[in-house]
């Protein structure tokens, strides 16, 4: 091994170790912020430890998430994990909640009456409760009759479900898509 590489091990190490502190995910910006090393060498460091962690020894893997970078154990071990820390990293939401969410994700910015015709019943209950779990804020209000708040979803909502973008949102099939177009 030559002296270079050496010192890439070295870096990778220190990389490592910024991610092993961190508890949410960080940029390569703020990684080469605190490390002291350039943009370029963090992003080689991070190109390296995603190929050591995808081996199959390796219990975790970094997870592209809200433009950062974070360590998190591996889907396929969570089965296993789940019982022990599953009330820190796994959302627990009622169907109603998860429903209402859905609505939000997906028709951004909405208010409470629409998503109350594609539901069919009553949201206050699940709206504030996912305002309170920071999952959803209210976005403003829409220009129509009565100025009704409008929601979003959150950084808090895609760091949860480890999205970096409402882009990676899986696709809704036509029926679906439809559905949430009618109640506009």
């Amino acid at each position: 091994m030559n002296t270079e590489e050496l010192q890439l091990q070295k870096e990778t190490a220190l990389v490592d170790a910024i991610f092993y502190l961190e508890n949410q995910p960080i940029s390569v910006e703020t990684i080469s912020k605190y490390s002291g090393l350039s943009v370029d060498v963090v992003t080689l460091c991070i190109e390296r430890l995603k190929e050591e962690y995808a081996l199959t020894q390796r219990g975790m893997e970094l997870a592209h998430i809200l433009g950062g970078w974070m360590l998190v154990p591996k889907k396929e071990l969570w089965e296993s994990l789940k019982d022990r820390y599953g009330r820190k990293n796994e959302v627990k939401l009622s169907r109603a909640a998860m429903e209402t969410l859905s609505i939000i994700a997906y028709s951004q910015p909405v208010t409470k009456s629409e998503i109350e015709a594609i539901r069919g019943v009553a949201s206050d209950n699940m709206i504030r409760l996912l305002i309170e779990k920071k999952f959803v804020k209210e976005a403003g209000n829409r220009d129509a009759p009565g100025k009704p708040t409008t929601y979003e979803t959150t950084k808090e909502f895609l760091s949860v479900f480890q999205l970096n973008s409402l882009d990676e949102l899986p696709q809704l099939d036509a029926s679906e898509a439809e559905r949430f177009e009618l109640a506009r």
